[in-house]
């Protein structure tokens, strides 16, 4: 517990869940031979029911939760996203799905630059598994009757796709090369504490590692078949309204990542996994289960080849600060006049951390894909697709 020693306390009812927790783990290991993946063990933690992180009650999003997204930061990202977002509907359908929205405020922000600019929204479905965090969106968007939840992804859309951070939350296996070859990292019990054990690897494990047999022994990574096929299902779903409308559509998805060949560099070695305690970043899966935010980054090119292997079209691929800036953020923060400081300031400020290379600019991509629509020429500039 030193290494955590400077990490917050947790008030006596969190720590009270994350040990509920911490015991359903326990006898999930126990009842498969001693050892579980740990894609099952990082599914338990965020999304156990009523004690994982996601489907708890914990707060989870800005200054009393655990991270900053950037809805969170100003409503400019949301605004300058309804304008890429209106164009592709105009080339599908004048509706909205996303995934994991968090306290509502993207939805709230889309749609009021929606509005605003005459753009028009038939619909916006939400599929969120925090029961806490939809009781937010719901209070928030209360002014907007075309909001609906959904609790699966529909069997079939044409429109807009919106996931802001959700790939990142979706488990991921963990895989390490020993002497003798790949192995699956997997967690175990071992004298009353979690612990990393390996066992033999499937072999379709490896697939999304570029040159996996030239990575030296010792190298630790993700790999991501949970967010692949999140990826498939996605065109699926926009196959099955296409065959139902004639209709098309677009997925726009923000993350932090990068393509595969950048991903398994030797700087990477131990891997991307980081967990997120009340603004706290550390490297320890096995601390209050339940209580902290799991994540990896993202590989993008396994994204993209999934998607394109459902049957949907890359679109666009680039860096943060390229799309939103392609979009016209830059515009959107000129709505407020410079010379009123108390209300620009803050506003300038938040454009600097979504787009500087240093902050979120460059580490965040937005991995674009469709079916019948295609990005506006203006993109063009900004467009990586060719480094995936």
């Amino acid at each position: 517990m030193q290494a955590h020693a400077h990490l917050p306390e947790p008030s006596p009812d969190a720590l009270a869940a994350s040990q509920a927790l911490k015991h359903l783990i326990v006898d999930e290991i126990r009842r498969h031979d001693g050892w579980i993946p740990f894609s099952r063990y990082m599914e338990l933690t965020l999304y156990a029911p009523d004690l994982g992180y996601y489907s708890g009650g914990a707060a989870k999003l800005g200054k009393d939760g655990d991270f900053t997204t950037a809805p969170e930061m100003t409503p400019l990202f949301g605004a300058t996203l309804a304008h890429p977002i209106g164009e592709l509907m105009a080339q599908s359908a004048p509706h909205i799905l996303e995934f994991g929205a968090g306290t509502g405020k993207l939805a709230a922000d889309i749609l009021a630059e929606c509005a605003t600019a005459g753009i028009a929204v038939e619909s916006y479905a939400i599929v969120d598994l925090s029961g806490e965090l939809r009781a937010r969106q719901q209070e928030r968007l209360a002014a907007y009757p075309q909001v609906t939840w959904l609790d699966a992804m529909p069997r079939a859309f044409s429109g807009v796709v919106v996931g802001n951070e959700v790939l990142d939350a979706m488990p991921v296996s963990l895989v390490a090369k020993g002497e003798q070859g790949w192995r699956e990292r997997g967690v175990a019990w071992r004298d009353d504490r979690f612990v990393f054990e390996d066992r033999d690897c499937d072999a379709a494990l490896l697939a999304q590692i570029p040159d996996a047999d030239a990575l030296p022994v010792g190298y630790v990574t993700e790999v991501h078949p949970v967010a692949a096929g999140f990826m498939r299902s996605l065109a699926g779903m926009f196959d099955a309204g296409y065959a139902q409308s004639g209709r098309g559509g677009a997925a726009i998805l923000i993350d932090y990542g990068f393509p595969g060949h950048e991903y398994y560099l030797d700087q990477r070695s131990t891997g991307t996994l980081m967990c997120h305690y009340r603004h706290h970043a550390h490297g320890d899966p096995f601390y209050l289960p339940g209580l902290q935010d799991l994540t990896a980054h993202i590989d993008f090119t396994a994204m993209a080849h999934a998607a394109v292997q459902g049957g949907l079209d890359m679109i666009g691929y680039m860096s943060q600060a390229g799309f939103l800036l392609s979009a016209g953020l830059a515009d959107r923060l000129l709505g407020t006049a410079p010379e009123n400081v108390q209300a620009y300031l803050p506003q300038s400020n938040a454009v600097q951390k979504l787009t500087s290379p240093a902050e979120m600019g460059e580490l965040f991509k937005v991995l674009a894909v469709g079916k019948a629509v295609e990005l506006p020429d203006r993109f063009d500039r900004a467009d990586r697709s060719w480094r995936l």
